[in-house]
């Protein structure tokens, strides 16, 4: 009898022992560490639209893409930031992102003013930074080794703007409104600068920061007849800005860059965009391969259609990953510096196409593209046509004095 009891104790310890074995293991992988991607973009405000874009991007491409780092026994995090597309804020979260040493990797931003400063933040702990969307020159002309784009520029943007102005178009003159930002009178300056350069009589430069009486700007413009419009700066103060000027009884063409580039443009402006022509450095599903099916997997997850420079974040999450990924091979947390070199390397045949970085950390081919908007039902932003496609190699780095 005490034989017995012997021989069920003895099983019933053995039958303990395997059951705890994947329990110990599963605790071991998981104490290899958790990685975090942070997004920062505006999650609130008039840009909203396209900061959720990148954040829901970013998302679905950690989801798909972190397995491989799961299996080495890592935990993968998203961490989104909203910068309100302002630069103190934008400030502000970098602090609170490199101050979090599990933060590997920052997708974001949406508006160059807020990337430039929090980049400064970045750089001071070598943490990577691959933006969706900022198309301001100085955001990879510093030459910060952690700091790279899978978009174009905008010094290559103005300039496709003001070639279509002039050789579409068939524009003699052009009014030019700015929004004052780094962004949006940057490539403003660009137009303008190609415009001239191209005999085109540029009637008007004019920054604002106004939001919704146009009148002072309208006025004197309407009273110049130019042939072109363009808005440097963002869709939700552009969009105001067209209506008005059409409900006054402006008749040139509207024309602006890819901060128009969202749905929202027509949900304010309504019928007045109808027809208006805009530059973007994010390619349109119809234009990318493997976009409709990127789009349709969106939507199926988040119930909406995918916005502008969402493919963008998604592309760049998945480098992110991936790099961070190579880094930790030997099977511990990455250090920043290791992701950051591994991003610089990085190959991708993404959703936008091949990506690779020059020694600025540019897309090496970027693509342009010239729209018109089709409908002013927000719905079909998608069914924009496509009037010209691009492929431009960034501009070489300046020589340094």
């Amino acid at each position: 009898m005490i034989r017995h009891r012997v021989y069920l104790v003895l099983a019933l310890v053995a039958v303990l022992a395997a059951a705890l074995v994947p329990v110990a293991s599963d605790l071991a992988a998981q104490g290899k560490g958790t990685i975090k991607i942070a997004t920062q973009s505006p999650l609130s405000g008039g840009q909203a639209a396209l900061g959720e874009g990148i954040k829901l991007g970013a998302q679905l491409a950690i989801e798909k893409s972190k397995g491989a780092l799961e299996k080495q026994g890592f935990k993968v995090d998203l961490v989104p930031f909203d910068d309100q597309a302002k630069p103190d804020v934008g400030v502000a979260n970098a602090k609170n992102i490199i101050a979090d040493k599990d933060i590997l990797a920052v997708i974001g931003h949406l508006n160059s003013g807020v990337a430039i400063p929090s980049s400064e933040v970045y750089k001071e702990v070598s943490l990577v930074m691959i933006s969706p969307a900022n198309t301001n020159p100085v955001v990879t002309d510093r030459g910060y080794p952690n700091v790279n784009r899978v978009c174009g520029r905008d010094d290559v943007q103005g300039v496709v703007g003001s070639e279509f102005a002039h050789g579409t178009m068939k524009s003699k003159s052009v009014y030019i409104i700015h929004d004052k930002t780094p962004y949006g009178q940057g490539v403003a300056e660009f137009f303008k600068a190609d415009a001239e350069k191209k005999g085109l009589k540029v009637l008007g430069f004019e920054g604002t920061e106004e939001k919704s009486n146009f009148d002072p700007i309208i006025t004197p413009m309407k009273a110049k007849n130019p042939d072109a419009i363009y808005f440097g700066g963002i869709y939700d103060q552009a969009a105001p800005f067209f209506k008005q000027a059409r409900e006054k009884g402006v008749k040139g063409k509207f024309l602006g860059p890819d901060g128009m580039d969202s749905s929202d443009l027509t949900k304010i402006a309504g019928k007045a965009v109808v027809g208006m022509y805009y530059t973007s450095a994010a390619g349109p599903a119809s234009a990318l391969p493997k976009a409709k099916a990127f789009s349709e997997e969106f939507k199926k997850k988040f119930g909406k259609n995918p916005e502008p420079y969402a493919a963008e974040a998604y592309d760049a999450a998945t480098i992110a990953v991936k790099a961070i990924e190579a880094a930790a091979k030997s099977g511990k947390v990455p250090s920043r510096e290791d992701v950051a070199t591994a991003v610089r390397k990085a190959k991708l045949a993404g959703i936008t196409g091949d990506i690779e970085f020059d020694a600025k950390g540019d897309r090496k081919k970027a693509l342009y593209f010239v729209l018109q908007v089709a409908s002013d039902d927000p719905a079909k932003w998608g069914d924009n046509k496509i009037v010209k496609q691009l492929t431009i190699a960034a501009p070489a780095a300046a020589a340094k004095k």
